[in-house]
């Protein structure tokens, strides 16, 4: 692929990013899942996507999973003693948190509204999402299911969450015009030029043909 069509897709990316869609994963175990949860996260456009480990360690990307989607996305360890601040600053900046959960007060997950401003929090692999976290849910939401097993693999669960997202935005046509300023598309641009040029050069893809300013994003 040349030059120019790369940065032809890395455009049409940014235009169709969802920058008010985010996805936090609680103590999460799995690198796995996790790798497979940064790429179903890129295709529905999905940017921000932030996680929690057991260990308060950053967990492995496995590309071979990822097929290089964790460098169109952008993720962030939270501190376990820093989760709940996080959540609240979230909440404060008019995001409602949405937590996958199975218990009684649960609705379909068809019911959460994708369209507003959301954080959409999946549990780990084992114990799902921690009462901590719960306690801070706008909406708990569940997977129906009509068999004896009534969970799903997380990742799975994610995707089809994300994809019942990805159909709320395109009815209401968010997908037909860039969530992101011109100049935010450009920022990230810049960054992923950069990562993707040094990555490629790394595997002798091709010689270091420009360099860009690496951008540090934040929380």
């Amino acid at each position: 692929m040349s030059t120019k069509e790369r940065l032809s897709r890395i455009d049409r990316s940014l235009s169709l990013k969802q920058p008010t869609l985010h996805v936090m994963l609680d103590n999460v175990h799995s690198s796995q899942n996790l790798s497979a949860i940064i790429r179903t996260c890129d295709a529905v456009g999905v940017l921000n996507i932030y996680y929690t480990s057991s260990t308060n360690e950053s967990l492995r990307i496995h590309k071979t999973i990822t097929q290089g989607a964790h460098r169109w996305t952008h993720r962030y360890r939270i501190k376990n003693n820093e989760k709940i601040s996080f959540l609240e600053q979230k909440k404060s900046q008019g995001y409602q948190v949405v937590v996958s959960h199975l218990e009684e007060k649960a609705v379909s997950f068809r019911e959460a509204d994708y369209t507003r401003p959301i954080l959409i929090v999946m549990g780990n692999e084992k114990d799902g999402v921690s009462k901590e976290v719960i306690s801070q849910a706008d909406k708990v939401i569940y997977i129906p299911m009509q068999g004896m097993v009534q969970s799903l693999n997380v990742s799975v669960a994610t995707a089809l969450i994300l994809y019942e997202a990805q159909r709320q935005l395109e009815n209401v046509r968010r997908y037909e015009k860039p969530q992101l300023t011109s100049e935010k598309r450009e920022e990230i641009k810049s960054a992923w030029i950069y990562r993707d040029t040094i990555a490629r050069r790394s595997k002798g893809e091709i010689a270091l043909e420009f360099r860009e300013e690496l951008i540090d994003f934040d929380v």
